[in-house]
């Protein structure tokens, strides 16, 4: 149940860019979501996750002594969330937010890198990528407002 829950129904076990996969299949889920309920929803549901996520990780990690294994992936739900929740839910802020969190993620530019190479366990895991959501949704907005301003079709 544990590694089910961690890997994101098992997709963290794709053999080739989990965190990828894992953050487009929490973008699907979170447009799932944001068809059915509302963004208010979505935030309240990466508050849970990130707050369950920590002493799951936390028990994952004391069981295998490896500390934020490529294999899960709840992180990157998390992160993808937020960066939706802080966008906007239109199609085009779902993508961008989809685009810049991953690109945050990877590079861990600033204090992004910082809380992953000093914070330990289950909340360096998912606070890192709590941060990339953070600047990828702000970057998001700003980009579909200025498209928007310019007058581009916005999907």
């Amino acid at each position: 149940m544990q590694r089910l829950f961690l890997t994101f129904f098992y997709v963290g076990l794709l053999p080739k860019a989990p965190g990828t996969f894992g953050s487009i299949a929490g973008a699907l889920v979170a447009w799932v979501i944001l068809y059915f309920f509302s963004s208010t929803t979505l935030f309240l549901l990466s508050i849970f996750l990130f707050l369950v996520s920590i002493n799951i990780i936390n028990s994952y990690e004391n069981k295998t002594k490896i500390h934020d294994h490529s294999i899960i992936v709840i992180d990157e739900v998390v992160g993808v969330w937020l960066a939706i929740v802080l966008s906007g839910d239109t199609n085009f802020q779902l993508i961008m937010s989809l685009i810049f969190f991953r690109f945050f993620d990877i590079k861990k530019p600033s204090i992004i890198g910082r809380v992953d190479r000093n914070t330990i366990g289950g909340f360096g895991v998912m606070f890192d990528d709590v941060l990339a959501g953070i600047f990828a949704g702000i970057l998001s907005s700003i980009c579909y407002y200025i498209a928007n301003k310019l007058g581009f079709v916005i999907f």
